[in-house]
Parts: structure tokens; sequence; C-alpha cells
């Protein structure tokens, strides 16, 4: 029987780690040619490489098959958000092993599935497994910037290169243990990015005499506010009650009920903060305003004022309803406004069953007996939301063992002292291994 040695994938993944390839969100940042040319060594093989622009390198390694089974894509991104040293106990960058775990930014975004893929991938490309269809290996960049440089680039601009009939991606969490047992989530839907500007327009003076000018940091500042203080009500989307079914914690009612999910969700957050999070944002348009410019000194009143805001829609909201929550928060001030709508991608997801859903679960079966599937909205977007829209069937998943908790991982997603088990990455790759195995055999 095949099998792949956690130490392989172990040191793979502190490669990775080691690699930097941190995506500020600049052209010039993210570097992924570092770790393009890390899997070429690992595999073997060279990618075929598409380069946007310098150094943001994407690579799509292929198995041919003789077409006895449908096409299935792999795809891991090879981009870190920054990390912020001094909240660390450990160099970032180090890959370090300590305690059985892998330490690093990317050991759970996405780092550690990226290193389980390339390990798969290359027993079958090896042949030491079988898989009758195509198989493909993307290493993707850019993914921590929107896949403007990646995923959305290659789909919109190459998609001969990238399709696929099903695919495998984010995310892969610890489990949730409900009343029906203990089961594996798997990311079936997302929220949508629907980013926002707020615009506003004054008349510039000496700071010392303000009288008749028009500041233009207030309007904004008062618009921040409107939106802090007006938040979306909850709304229960088909999705959502999905996962709760399927989870089934203790507080499932509560969590189904419009009125009562506030005070389920601060119940929750008493414990674990994480989950309680997670929880809010699957049940509400979030509204997250995360930047603000104004002003170019203390003693010049600024003429002009702009604010960014985060918003994720829900699975049936769209660029309307989010300009309506917008409207109905600020109120009056709204027109005095510029509105700039800089991303406007509605919220997707694949439905839970058919064969590659089927292989999953057979495959949890095998590694994991007793605990079962649970389909997952989750309130972070992915490269999959390119591709849904093509057809393709797309989930994220992964098998982590009880080292961690879901509120854990949710908390280290981002943040300081990001790591990943050993023995999560070896299971990672066996489930990944087994399912594929499984989807050869569906005709």
């Amino acid at each position: 029987m095949v099998s792949i040695p956690s130490g392989e994938i172990v040191e793979l993944l502190q490669q990775l780690i080691r690699n930097a390839c941190v995506n500020d969100g600049t052209p010039g940042s993210g570097g992924e040619i570092r770790s393009v040319d890390t899997l070429d060594v690992y595999l073997g093989m060279a990618g075929e490489r598409f380069e946007p622009a310098p150094g943001r390198i994407s690579a799509v390694y292929r198995k041919p098959g003789g077409g006895g089974a449908p096409t299935l894509m792999l795809m891991g991104h090879t981009d870190v958000v920054p990390a912020a040293g001094t909240d660390w106990s450990v160099d970032p960058f180090a890959g370090e092993r300590r305690d059985g775990f892998v330490w690093g930014r990317g050991a759970i975004d996405m780092l550690d599935q990226t290193a389980a893929m390339a390990a798969t991938f290359k027993r079958f490309a090896t042949g030491e497994a079988h898989y009758p269809g195509n198989l493909v290996f993307l290493a993707v960049a850019d993914e921590e910037a929107g896949g403007r440089l990646g995923a959305r680039w290659l789909v919109e601009e190459h998609w001969d290169a990238v399709a696929t009939d099903y695919l495998l991606g984010e995310i892969g969490t610890p489990s949730l243990i409900g009343q029906k047992g203990e089961g594996i989530p798997v990311t079936v839907a997302e929220k949508g990015p629907q980013w926002r500007r707020l615009h506003a327009a004054g008349i510039a003076g000496h700071g010392s005499q303000p009288y008749r000018t028009a500041n233009a940091v207030v309007p904004i500042a008062e618009a921040i506010a409107r939106l802090g203080a007006n938040p979306p009500p909850a709304a229960i989307t088909d999705e959502w009650r999905r996962f709760v079914a399927t989870w089934d914690p203790p507080e499932a009612n509560a969590l189904l009920d419009p009125d009562r999910i506030a005070a389920a969700i601060e119940h929750l957050a008493a414990t674990d903060l994480g989950l309680a999070r997670w929880v809010h944002s699957c049940t509400h348009l979030s509204v997250s305003p995360n930047v603000f410019h104004g002003g170019v000194k203390a003693n010049v009143v600024p003429d002009q004022a702009m604010a960014e805001i985060d918003v994720r829609s829900l699975p049936g909201q769209d660029a309307g309803d989010v300009e309506e929550h917008f409207r109905r928060a600020i109120g009056s001030g709204f027109d005095s406004l510029g509105y700039e709508v800089v991303e406007a991608t509605a919220a997707n997801g694949s439905a839970p069953d058919g064969p590659l859903w089927e292989a999953i679960a057979g495959a949890v079966g095998e590694l994991a007996p007793g605990q079962h599937l649970i389909p997952t909205l989750i309130p972070v977007g992915t490269d999959a939301r390119f591709f849904r829209p093509k057809g393709v069937v797309a989930y994220g998943v992964g098998l982590m063992d009880d080292r961690m908790q879901f509120g854990d991982f949710l908390r280290m997603f981002h943040g300081p002292d990001e790591r990943v088990s050993e023995a999560s990455l070896g299971l990672t790759a066996e489930l990944y291994l087994r399912t594929v195995q499984r989807l050869g055999t569906m005709g």
C-alpha cells in the first residue's frame, strides 16, 4: 500500500515557510518563484510557469490520465501574509520544529496543505499510485491579495491551462464536536468579498483657522461611526442551517433563531472566542472599516479623506444589499460621500454530494472511523471562488489530530505562533491520497 512519510512533508513545509513568500498586497511582494523552485526540485519535474509580474509565479504540474476519470486539481497557494515578529515566540520564518509541531507563518494558511498536496501528487507522478484521469497540482501565487496575480488571473486569462472538473483546496480545520459526535468540516461555500471605499472632499486651510474650511476627515469619521453603531442584522441562510444541523451543537436551536443568536454567540464567546467570531461572521453581512486616510500634516485642514471597508456578503446577498446597508446605516450623509466598489464577488459554493464528496467521506471513514463530514460555510475567501462559476465542484478539507481545537486554529489564522502538528501533515496527505484513489474508482 502506498504511504507518505510525514517526515518528508515536514521537511517540505519547513522549506516553504523559510522561503518567506510574504504578500503585502503590492505587485513587488510575494516572490512565489522561490517556492515554485522548491517544488520543482521536490517533485523532480518542472511545472508549467505563469508569471503575470516579475517573481509572481504560479506553476501547473500535470499527471495525464487515460480519460477514465474526471480531471481533479489539488490547489495550494504559496504566498503568506506578513508576520509581526514581536508577537511570536519563535522566528516566524525559521520553520522550527518544536513539541511535535512545525511553527511559522503559513503553517496552517495554507502551506501545510500545499506540502501535503505536493507529496500526494508526487506519488501519482512517479507511478507509485494510480489515477485513471488527469491529475493536476496547482501551486498558485497571490491568494492573500485576491488572486489578481494568481488564480483569478489564471482563470480569466489561461483557463485552458487550469480547467478541471473537481478541485480540492482550502481550508482544512480541526474537527468539531456536537451532539452527533465528532465531524470533519469540509468547506463547501464561502462568503463573498465586497470591499468598498468611501471618499470625502473638503476645503483645505490652515489648521489654526478652520473657520469656513471643510475638513474632509469629519464626514468620513461620522460615516465610520454610524457603520459601527448600526451593524447588519442576523441572516440565517440555507448553508448555515445545513452546517448547524450536521454539527448539532447544544445551542443549535438558538443558532438558527435570528432573535436568539446574539445571546448564543455571547455564550460561545465566554469559552471560545475564535468559534464565536466564526459563527457571527457566518450569520451576518460583515462590515469592518479597516483603513482610514486623511490629512498630510497636523496644521493643515485636509481636503481629502478615504476609508476602506472590508465587507463580506452571505449567500443570497449581492452588491445591492451592501449599498442598501451603507445607505441605511450612514443615513442622510451617504449621498455626500463618494462610494467606490473595490471588489464585488458574490458568495458561492458547491453542493455537498456527488463523486468527490463521496470519495472524501470514504477516505475519512478509513482514517477517522466514526467521524462524519460537516458541510461548512466559511467567512473568508479562497481561490476556489474563481473556479466554481466555471462549473467546477470545489471543496476544502484536511485532517488534523486532536492536539488543536477548532477555536485555537481560528485564532492562529493570520495570527502569531501559527503552527501545525507533524501528525496532522501526515493525516492530511493520507486523506488526499485516499480521496484521489477513491475518486478514480467511481467511473
